[in-house]
């Protein structure tokens, strides 16, 4: 499913959101829809994003993160935040 990140990479994001969703990783495939597909809320959005703060030890801006719809978009932002030039 996943070719922008590293697999343990993957593989933590993916753990991060069947935890936070309550979801099975099946259900994870690129284009299912965070909040339609999955049902997550806002607050289940926030979780998630905080999750991906701590374990990548980056900050994702409110702004970037509520374009993301889909679990193949947040594959996208965190590879392109972790490739970023001076994030740390």
């Amino acid at each position: 499913m996943n070719h922008l990140l590293p697999e343990k990479d993957a593989k933590v994001v993916l753990e991060i959101l069947t935890e936070e969703l309550g979801v099975e990783q099946s259900q994870l495939t690129t284009d299912a829809r965070l909040k339609e597909d999955l049902g997550a809320d806002s607050l289940s959005l926030v979780e998630i994003n905080m999750a991906l703060e701590d374990r990548f030890n980056l900050s994702i801006p409110d702004e970037r993160l509520e374009r993301v719809q889909t679990v193949g978009e947040i594959f996208e932002l965190l590879a392109e935040m972790l490739q970023s030039p001076g994030r740390r």
